[in-house]
C-alpha cells in the first residue's frame, strides 16, 4: 500500500490544515476543516448482499448483447441465446443496438426485430415511426449532458434519451430474465441478480452516471438499492478476460512460430500459439462461435504465466463508437490488476467508417440529396447502410477484386425523380474514378477505394496509440490485446503491426466481440480484481482560506469581520492521473452556516490539469454537485460537524457523510448530470 499512501500526502494542502470559519463560494455557509485521506482495507469493499447470478449488459454503439454466470458455477460464462435474423457475414452472436417506437412512441422492437420490422413497413408508414441507432455516442459527445437530452430518430423527430437507453435496458432484462427462468425452472426474481453494465473508460461522469438513472428508470435494479448494479469499463473488462485467455482462445499476430499441427476445423487448436496473417485470423475469430457457454479455467491462462510481477501490458478496445486503452500492471501472486495511466481514446470506433462513406455519397450525388432521401426514404437509407456494413467487414489489405455494394431500387428511383437524371449519370460526372456503377444496380468500389474510407478512422487510432506508447508511463509494454468488434478488421491490425514493429507481441482473442461482456462477467463476480486505478480528471471544490501576501493575488482579498480571506481557493480532492486504491476515501468536515439548515449544496470543479490552485483558472469547470441532507440530524453541539467521505478508485465516484456530534448517517450524493 506504500505507494497508495504516499500519493495520499501530496493532498494534504498546507493552506486547509487549520480549520477556517469560512464558506466556500457560493456555497451558503459551508467551513471546511482539515481534509484528510484514508485508506480503507479493499479487501472489504463492496461485499454487499449475495447474488445468484451475475448478469452482465454491453450496450455497444452498434451492436448490444448480455452474458451470465451462476455465482456457484463461476467458471461458466454463458452467452445470451442466439438471435433472430442476422446479417449474411456477420456473427449474430449480439444483435444491432437498434430501437422501433410506435407513432405513438410507445417502445415496439429492438436489434434485428426492430430493424426488419421497420424496413417491411411502407415508407408512407414508416415515416412516422421511431427508427433509432447508433444513438449511444449521444453520450459521449454531448458536453452538458442532462436527465432531459434529446436524441433524434431517423424521421428526424427527437425523443427523450433517456427513454431510449430505459426501453433498451427493460428489453435486455426481460430477455435475460426470460432465458434465466428457462434454465432453472421457475421464475427467476431480479434481486437474485447482479447487473453490470459496461461503459466506455473514456467516459466521463455524467453519461456514468446517465447510464445508472436508465436502469433505474427501466426498473433494472431500484433506485434503493444501487449495489445491485455495477457499472465496468469495457476495457478493464476485457483486460480481466484476458488474464483467463489459453492458448487456443486466442491468435497472436507475428510471432515466428509455426503453425503447429492446426487445422481450421481443430474446435480446440493443438495448444499452440497460432501465428496468422491478420486474414487468416479472420477466420480463426469467426468459427468457434457455435458454443454459447465458455469454460473459464479457474487456472491463470498460459500468456498469462508467461507475465511476471510489475509487467505491463495495454488493452486496446475498439468498438463501433469509441477506441478506448488502458494500460494495466499486474501484481502477483494473485494476479490483482493496477492501472498505470489514466484512461485514454476517443470517438475513433468502427462508425468513423460509416460517416466517410456517407461523405463518399454526398460527394456523388449531392449533399442536398442524401439529407432529402434520410428523412424521405429512412427506411431505405437503413438498407444501404446494412449493405455497406457487410462489404466493410471484406475489406482487407491484400483485396485485388472491387467489392459491390447494393443500391435500393428507392434510392434510384427516388435520385430519378429528385435530379431528373440517372444514378448513372451522376457517377459519370462526380469524377470519383475509384466508384463505377454496374448494371445490376451495384456501386463497384476498388478496394483502394475501400480502404480510402477507413484511413481517417486508422490514423486517429494509429496516432493516439503512438502518443501512448512515447509516454514514460508506458514503456516495456510486453502485451497488446486488441478487443471490441473494430478489432476484426485486418486493415487495422496491419495498421497497429506496422506502428508497433515488434516491440509488443499482439494478440487477438477468439470472439473478439464477446471479450467484454465475458469480461463484464468475470468483473461482476468479483469487482475488486482491479485494486488500484488513475483518476481521469483532477476533482475539488471551491473554498477560503486565510489570505497571505505574496501568495494570494490581491484580487481575490475578501474582508469579513476584520478577517482577511483568499476566494476562489481551489481544494483538491484528488489530481489528474493520481493512483487511487481501491476504497481508498477522501475525508472532509463541512459545517451547516445556520442551526436550521436542511440541505447543504457544495459544488464540485474539475479540470484536466493535475495541479489547480483556483476554481477561477482557464479549464477549471463545475461538474457535479455534493448534496449533504442534515434534515433530521439537528443537535444540541455549538457546532455541527457533517464528516463527509468520497470514494474515488471504483468505477463511479461515491459518497458518504455522518454527523460527528451525534454519529448519525448524513444522506450525502454526488449529481454530475446538468440540471
Amino acid at each position: 500500500m506504500s505507494e497508495a499512501d504516499t500519493t495520499t500526502d501530496k493532498i494534504i494542502t498546507d493552506a486547509m490544515a487549520n480549520p477556517s470559519p469560512a464558506k466556500s463560494l457560493g456555497d451558503p455557509g459551508i467551513t471546511p476543516l482539515s481534509p484528510t485521506h484514508i485508506q480503507n482495507d479493499t479487501d472489504q469493499v463492496q461485499s454487499g448482499p449475495s447474488f445468484v447470478v451475475v448478469v452482465a449488459i454491453d450496450f455497444g454503439t452498434t451492436s448490444s448483447g448480455y452474458a451470465y454466470a451462476f455465482t456457484k458455477e463461476p467458471e461458466c460464462i454463458h452467452t445470451m441465446r442466439r438471435w433472430e435474423g442476422g446479417d449474411p457475414g456477420v456473427s449474430n452472436q449480439k444483435t444491432p443496438t437498434t430501437i422501433l417506437l410506435t407513432p405513438d412512441r410507445k417502445f415496439h422492437s429492438f436489434g434485428y426485430a426492430a430493424r426488419d420490422f421497420y424496413h417491411d413497413l411502407d415508407p408512407s408508414e414508416s415515416k412516422h415511426w421511431l427508427y433509432l441507432e447508433k444513438f449511444k455516442m449521444k453520450l459521449h459527445t454531448t458536453a452538458n449532458l442532462s436527465i432531459d437530452t434529446d436524441i433524434h430518430a431517423a424521421n428526424g423527430k427527437r425523443v427523450k434519451a433517456l427513454d431510449i437507453f430505459a426501453y433498451a435496458l427493460a428489453f435486455f432484462k426481460e430477455q435475460a430474465l426470460k432465458e434465466l427462468s428457462d434454465q432453472t425452472g421457475s421464475d427467476f426474481d431480479n434481486n437474485d441478480v447482479r447487473w453490470v453494465i459496461t461503459v466506455p473508460a473514456i467516459w466521463k461522469m455524467p453519461a456514468k452516471q446517465f447510464m445508472r438513472e436508465a436502469a433505474y428508470k427501466s426498473g433494472l435494479v431500484p433506485r434503493e438499492n444501487p449495489e445491485q448494479l455495477i457499472i465496468a469499463l469495457e476495457p478493464e473488462a476485457a483486460s480481466i478476460y484476458c488474464r483467463k485467455l489459453r492458448l487456443h482462445q486466442m491468435v497472436d499476430l507475428g510471432t515466428q512460430t509455426t503453425q503447429n499441427g492446426f487445422s481450421p476445423n481443430d474446435n480446440v487448436g493443438s495448444g499452440m500459439s497460432q501465428v496468422v496473417s491478420p486474414g487468416h485470423a479472420k477466420e480463426l475469430v469467426r468459427r468457434n462461435r457455435q458454443s454459447r457457454t465458455f469454460l473459464v479455467e479457474n487456472v491463470i491462462g498460459e500468456l498469462w504465466s508467461e507475465l511476471e510481477e510489475g509487467d505491463r501490458y495495454v488493452v486496446m478496445d475498439c468498438g463501433g463508437g469509441t477506441v478506448d486503452l488502458t494500460v494495466h500492471q499486474i501484481r502477483l501472486p494473485e494476479g490483482h490488476l493496477k492501472e498505470l495511466y489514466k484512461a485514454s481514446g476517443g470517438p475513433y470506433g468502427s462508425i468513423g467508417v460509416d460517416y466517410e462513406f456517407e461523405k463518399l455519397l454526398c460527394k456523388i450525388f449531392g449533399q442536398d440529396f442524401i439529407d432529402q432521401f434520410k428523412v424521405k426514404r429512412p427506411a431505405a437509407w437503413v438498407d444501404l447502410m446494412i449493405a455497406f456494413e457487410s462489404r466493410k467487414r471484406a475489406a482487407a489489405p491484400d483485396r485485388t477484386n472491387p467489392l459491390n455494394i447494393n443500391l435500393p431500387f428507392s434510392f434510384i428511383d427516388y435520385y430519378k425523380k429528385f435530379r431528373g437524371h440517372s444514378v448513372e449519370h451522376a457517377l459519370r460526372k462526380s469524377n470519383v474514378d475509384f466508384v463505377k456503377w454496374s448494371s445490376q444496380g451495384m456501386l463497384r468500389m476498388s478496394p483502394d477505394a475501400m480502404n480510402t474510407l477507413f484511413k481517417p478512422t486508422i490514423d486517429h487510432i494509429i496516432q493516439h496509440l503512438t502518443e501512448l506508447f512515447d509516454k514514460p508511463e508506458v514503456s516495456d509494454i510486453k502485451f497488446l490485446f486488441l478487443v471490441g468488434g473494430f478489432a476484426e478488421s485486418s486493415l487495422l491490425q496491419q495498421a497497429v503491426q506496422n506502428m508497433l514493429q515488434g516491440r509488443s507481441r499482439i494478440i487477438i482473442p477468439h470472439d473478439v466481440g464477446l471479450t467484454i461482456l465475458k469480461g463484464a462477467v468475470l468483473f461482476g463476480l468479483d469487482p475488486s480484481v482491479i485494486k488500484v486505478r488513475r483518476s481521469p480528471l483532477t476533482y475539488g471544490v471551491g473554498v477560503l482560506n486565510r489570505f497571505v501576501e505574496g501568495k494570494h493575488p490581491p484580487e481575490k482579498l475578501l474582508v469579513k469581520d476584520g478577517t482577511r480571506w483568499c476566494t476562489d481557493v481551489f481544494d483538491t480532492f484528488i489530481s489528474a492521473d493520481q493512483s487511487v486504491a481501491l476504497g481508498e476515501m477522501v475525508k472532509r468536515s463541512y459545517t451547516p452556516a445556520k442551526p436550521s439548515q436542511q440541505v447543504i449544496v457544495i459544488h464540485v470543479y474539475c479540470s484536466e490539469k493535475e495541479s489547480v490552485a483556483f476554481i477561477s483558472q482557464p479549464g477549471v469547470r463545475k461538474c457535479g454537485t455534493l448534496r449533504l441532507d442534515v434534515s433530521g440530524t439537528e443537535s444540541t453541539a455549538a457546532r455541527r460537524e457533517i464528516q463527509t467521505l468520497m470514494q474515488f478508485g471504483d468505477t463511479e465516484i461515491r459518497a458518504m457523510a455522518v454527523d460527528v456530534s451525534t454519529g448519525r448517517t448524513v444522506k450525502a450524493s454526488i449529481d454530475f448530470l446538468s440540471h
